[in-house]
């Protein structure tokens, strides 16, 4: 991987976290990292998903492929801010 692939999948992977930061009901108390890095992996893992299924390379814009990797960055999004509340609280 080079320098550029990393830099655009952080760039993805903030746009998709932010995306699905803002789709979790609430506040969340998580730090911006920790939401880059749920984007990512929601990315990864929704472009994986989309090619399992067969709408990842699609004319146009993959829309398909873009709600899976948002909604897979909400639960993950919503499973840490849970996280993050609990271990705080003791």
């Amino acid at each position: 991987m080079h320098v550029t692939g990393i830099i655009t999948a952080i760039i993805i992977g903030l746009i998709i976290g932010v995306l699905g930061r803002l789709v979790v009901p609430g506040r969340q108390h998580i730090p911006m990292w920790l939401t880059i890095v749920i984007g990512v992996v929601a990315a990864l893992i929704g472009t994986a998903i989309a090619g399992g299924i067969g709408v990842a390379d699609t004319k146009g814009v993959d829309w398909i492929e873009l709600v899976i990797q948002v909604g897979l960055a909400a639960v993950g999004v919503a499973l840490a801010a849970g996280m993050y509340g609990r271990r705080g609280v003791r």
